[in-house]
């Protein structure tokens, strides 16, 4: 027996370590304290990981939350397990897939027709490292879903969150924008190979792009717009990365990966940081890496890029490229998709 001894306690010894470390580095907890009783919060991607657990401690606070998935069996399940672990019964699951144009807006329209008001807005869901998929309407699957969709909900939604100043929207980007180049004459992956690293970090450098060109048009109307890095999390986001894709990585390097890493409950709390913290109320345009603000990589500072995106966004999903209003109606696109971009 006592030959076990050993090889137990240094296993126990690494397991408390990490468990520590990741303690350390989580960030912590969101300070506040306050309630969003009467407010209706907009989460994506809210049946699992980070937005699931946003949902859970936004309802614990007493918001109305409706949850915009893409798979709405899956959503209405954690609706009732929210509503159930949380006794608020103002959760609701609606379908919404961010890699169609035409369920946005549908979605959209449901919100303006069921809802009052809508106080807070959390991009949160997103793909990452796909294969070269496409999106219903011809986008790049990563660059569609993780700043076109939200791009298009976002503007059409702004009459709602206007009305219900002062609101807040939070878009979830990634550290990985530092490593992100915007490629103007190729946005949509048409001409060149397809690499997928690269096209998940334009797709995250694009958040923060989108976020500073919305503060910017935002200004005076009461809605504020921040973007946040929320940390590295267990959750299935990285589903076509390496990790799961080869024996060893799954048994030997996974485990040791989720000892030091969030869990989605943690993961959740820079969200939730954005969504309530009393002293944010006015800060927009801002970068939050987990809890705190710290400057984006220069690229993300570029205002000229921040205008071209906009635009080409805008033409792309059928706006009017200066338009901040959800009034605008659809235009029917009679180019393609790279001759858009090359206007």
């Amino acid at each position: 027996m006592s030959k076990y001894i050993l090889p137990v306690s240094v296993i126990g010894t690494v397991i408390g370590v990490s468990v520590l470390l990741r303690d350390h580095v989580t960030g912590g907890a969101c300070p506040s304290k306050a309630k969003i009783k009467g407010k209706t919060v907009v989460i994506t991607g809210a049946n699992t990981g980070i937005g699931k657990e946003t949902a859970r401690d936004l309802a614990k606070r007493g918001g109305r939350i409706i949850m915009g998935c893409r798979d709405e069996e899956k959503c209405e399940a954690a609706a009732r397990e929210i509503r159930s672990d949380t006794c608020n019964h103002h959760v609701y699951a609606r379908r919404l897939d961010l890699a169609s144009v035409a369920s946005i807006r549908e979605f959209v329209s449901r919100v303006n027709q069921e809802e009052e008001r809508v106080d807070i807005l959390i991009n949160n869901a997103g793909v990452m490292r796909c294969p070269a998929w496409r999106t219903e309407n011809g986008f790049e699957m990563q660059f569609g879903v993780n700043h076109l969709g939200h791009f298009l909900l976002t503007n059409l939604l702004l009459d709602k969150l206007k009305s219900s100043a002062p609101s807040r929207i939070i878009n979830l980007s990634s550290l990985a924008h530092v490593v992100g180049e915007m490629d103007f004459d190729d946005l949509n992956w048409e001409k060149k190979k397809y690499d997928t690293k690269k096209a998940y970090c334009q797709s995250k450098l694009a958040n923060v792009l989108f976020t500073r060109e919305l503060a910017g048009r935002l200004q005076g109307t009461g809605v504020t717009v921040n973007a946040l890095h929320p940390g590295v999390v267990a959750t299935d986001l990285g589903r076509h990365t390496g990790m799961h894709q080869s024996q060893f990585s799954s048994t030997i390097l996974g485990p040791m990966f989720y000892l030091l890493v969030k869990t989605p409950t943690q993961g959740a709390q820079p969200s939730v940081f954005l969504a309530v913290a009393e002293e944010l109320e006015v800060v927009t345009g801002k970068y939050f890496d987990v809890l705190k603000e710290k400057d984006p990589a220069p690229q993300a500072q570029d205002q000229e890029a921040a205008r071209r995106l906009w635009e080409a966004s805008a033409r792309l999903v059928g706006l009017s490229p200066d338009t901040t209003a959800g009034s605008v109606p659809a235009q029917k696109p009679s180019v393609s998709v790279g001759q858009c971009l090359a206007r």
